[in-house]
């Protein structure tokens, strides 16, 4: 553990407690992208299901527990629970993630990867399918275009927490001489998403303006 990775994680668990506020302050779901969730629960699902078998720390079995419990909740909370549900825009998301994103994962895993045991191909598909994940979030954030604080500031989270896990990779190259290919460039794709929404948002906040949110052309 070093302070950029703990930064990470704030950052990420900061993300996902405005996304729970949001809906629960605002009673609604407008503007997420359900689909994005049901992605990162299941990389959440693929990636820590060694907690059941594996123990490394007290603060690493939380995290993994916090992270799947609060997506499944956000999931329920989105499509099954009312007033919350009726507020989803179902007509708004439909990427078709099943038929894109997931076979995506799997073949940028078939390219990237070089380890041979089951749990290290599910653990970069994991990274793969995170590094995308976010594409049906974007879509829906450039359709409403004006964006509520509370939901600029979860995706904003987000793009933090993943530079900070960046800047740990190169910190642990420099210190650990530890390097691993697929994080680096799955991390580095999912960083790229990202930018362009973190560009309009510091600087919307920075004039004090609403973020308004198009796709670079």
């Amino acid at each position: 553990m070093n302070i950029f990775r703990l930064l990470g994680d704030l950052s990420h668990v900061a993300a996902i407690v405005l996304l729970l506020l949001k809906i629960w302050k605002t009673r609604s779901a407008a503007g997420i992208s359900g689909k994005s969730q049901v992605l990162f629960a299941i990389v959440y699902i693929t990636r820590y299901l060694d907690v059941f078998f594996t123990f490394i720390s007290v603060y690493n079995t939380l995290m993994k527990i916090f992270f799947i419990s609060s997506t499944g909740l956000i999931i329920y909370l989105m499509r099954y629970h009312k007033p919350y549900c009726t507020t989803y825009d179902a007509l708004g998301d439909q990427f078709p993630h099943w038929k894109i994103l997931l076979p995506s994962a799997a073949i940028l895993t078939a390219l990237c990867h070089s380890g041979t045991s089951p749990w290290e191909i599910v653990w970069s598909y994991s990274l793969w399918l995170e590094s995308i994940a976010f594409i049906p979030q974007i879509i829906m954030l450039q359709k409403i275009r004006i964006i509520e604080n509370l939901t600029s500031h979860y995706v904003a989270m987000l793009g933090l927490y993943r530079f900070f896990y960046i800047v740990n990779w190169v910190y642990r190259h420099q210190v650990e001489t530890f390097f691993c290919w697929t994080q680096v460039l799955s991390g580095t794709l999912q960083t790229v998403l990202y930018a362009d929404f973190l560009y309009q948002f510091f600087k919307s906040v920075r004039e004090g303006k609403p973020v308004r949110y198009e796709l670079p052309v």
